[in-house]
């Protein structure tokens, strides 16, 4: 089996190359990104045989695609506004597909990929991705689903990356319609900072204030559990508080809008101007606590009893007692590691249904749960 790792040569995507490398049997591992020094740079820390690089740039479609033909899936990291491109490519060259982000721009290739045999299944890191399964794990063992509250803590620095920086604007873009919750049979748009609510994430994370995020489980779960008459959904998530204030005052000052501004005569978005800033100061790189915590809540009837359950996911320390897993390596591994499993069932055949799939279609939650298992990574599951 041979797998093409686009943008493999990312903060993130290199931990899902490295989780390729350590629990796959791939004979070929190749990273396909744009910055051909850093995939050389990736291709010398993971120390493998089996490794290649080259480099690639999705605008110029025909040629990506040339390159990924005769691969068996093509695990997909590059940043959400790429997802067009890279999605076309992968349909073009005839492979199973899988991508992080999942927001929407997939779906017009589902033809192509049908018509190939191939799956492509957008958004698989731990939000969305792992969340999807954990509602999933706990709406099958109801009759009937009322509510779904999907949450996350996301502890990283705000702007360790250009895609990093790049997905915080995006998720807090006050014109964005993707910002919805699933109420009562219809997407309801909210603004940024909607709905805030109290989550009580596993520790070391605690008590945090998360507001609704534009995020494709509120799409994908209302479509999977319209049977179970589902009535709401709403996904929610954080940074570091310190991030949260930062981001909640650029917006209040419209700054997120990024306007434009002249600098010594020359003109600029104020937003790219800041957020070079923050990817060059030593505050926009660093954090006080690093990892992720996932908290899943499901409400509904079984046996025509009231019932709730919770799930929560909790994953090696960041302190540097386990090594691997110290400082941002605890963020980045959480995210890349659920991108690599899925390409590992893609390969394997394990995804039966072609065309462009969501998760919930796509992947077995116990099947995904013993895989993150083996790596440290935990489920939790609680009923009341």
């Amino acid at each position: 089996m041979k797998v093409f790792c686009l943008g493999g040569a990312g903060r993130i995507c290199r931990e899902s190359v490295y989780d390729l490398v350590e629990h796959s049997d791939f004979e070929r591992i190749t990273i396909g990104d744009y910055n051909y020094d850093e995939a050389l740079a990736v291709k010398e820390w993971l120390c493998d045989s089996r490794v290649d690089v080259t480099q690639v740039d999705v605008k110029n479609v025909s040629e990506t695609a040339s390159k990924m033909k005769g691969y068996d899936v093509v695990m997909d990291g590059s940043q959400i506004s790429l997802n067009g491109y890279s999605t076309e490519c992968i349909a073009k060259a005839g492979c199973h597909g899988v991508n992080l982000n999942g927001f929407g721009e997939e779906g017009q290739w589902d033809h192509i990929f049908k018509e190939a045999g191939k799956s492509c299944i957008p958004g698989f890191g731990m939000t969305p991705g792992v969340t999807q399964m954990m509602a999933m794990k706990a709406a099958r063992q109801l009759d009937e689903v009322d509510k779904v509250f999907v949450s996350h803590g996301a502890f990283r620095p705000i702007a360790f990356s250009p895609s990093i920086t790049e997905t915080t604007v995006f998720e807090y873009d006050p014109s964005l319609p993707s910002r919805v919750v699933f109420e009562d049979g219809k997407m309801v748009q909210v603004p940024p900072f909607a709905r805030p609510k109290k989550i009580m994430l596993p520790e070391p994370y605690g008590e945090t204030v998360q507001y609704i995020i534009p995020h494709s489980e509120t799409i994908t779960l209302s479509q999977a559990l319209k049977s179970k008459n589902v009535k709401l959904i709403e996904v929610r998530g954080t940074w570091p508080a310190k991030n949260m204030a930062l981001i909640k005052g650029l917006s209040e000052y419209g700054i997120l809008t990024n306007p434009t501004v002249k600098v010594d005569g020359h003109e600029a978005g104020l937003m790219s101007l800041i957020g070079d800033y923050l990817q060059n100061c030593e505050q926009g790189k660093t954090t006080e606590l690093y990892g992720y915590a996932l908290h899943v809540k499901v409400t509904g009837h079984a046996g025509g009893k009231k019932k709730k359950g919770v799930l929560t996911h909790t994953h090696p320390a960041s302190d540097g007692s386990v090594p691997g897993w110290a400082g941002l390596r605890a963020y980045t591994r959480n995210v890349g590691i659920p991108l690599a499993i899925a390409a590992v069932l893609l390969a394997k055949g394990r995804v039966e249904k072609h065309g462009v799939l969501i998760p919930e279609d796509a992947f077995s939650p116990e099947e995904v749960f013993n895989e993150l298992e083996k790596r440290g990574i935990h489920i939790h599951e609680y009923w009341g």
